[in-house]
C-alpha cells in the first residue's frame, strides 16, 4: 500500500476527523475561557485588591534606557500578573475537562451496566 493511500485512509477515518473537530472546538473554548478570566473574573478580584490590574503586575529587573549609540534598550521585567491570569485560565480549563470526563465515565458505566432482572 502506498504512502498516499495510507494517509488517505487515516485522514478519512472517524478518529482523525473527531480529533480535528476536537482541536477546533478546543481552540474556540480556549478563547472563551481567556475572555472569562481576563474580562469577568480578574476585574472584580483586582477591584477587591485595591484596583489592581493583574495584566500590569510586574517586577522590573532592569529599567529601560538608551545605549551610547542612541538605541532604546527595553526594560527587563517579570510579568507575574500575566502568569496569574494564565494560571487561572489553566485551572478553569483543567476543571472543565475533568468534569466532562467524569460525566462521560459515568455515562459509560451506566450504559455498560448489566440490566437488572425484573
Amino acid at each position: 500500500m502506498g504512502l498516499l493511500q495510507e494517509f488517505k485512509e487515516f485522514a478519512v477515518k472517524g478518529n482523525a476527523v473527531d480529533m480535528a473537530v476536537g482541536i477546533v472546538v478546543g481552540a474556540a473554548f480556549n478563547k472563551i475561557i481567556t475572555s472569562l478570566v481576563n474580562d469577568v473574573i480578574m476585574p472584580p478580584i483586582g477591584l477587591l485588591l485595591g484596583g489592581v490590574d493583574f495584566k500590569n503586575l510586574e517586577a522590573v529587573l532592569k529599567k529601560a534606557g538608551v545605549s551610547a549609540a542612541g538605541e532604546v534598550i527595553p526594560a527587563v521585567t517579570l510579568r507575574y500578573g500575566m502568569f496569574i491570569n494564565t494560571l487561572i485560565d489553566f485551572l478553569i480549563v483543567a476543571f472543565t475537562i475533568f468534569m466532562v470526563i467524569k460525566m462521560l465515565n459515568r455515562l459509560t458505566r451506566i450504559r455498560q451496566a448489566p440490566a437488572k432482572p425484573a
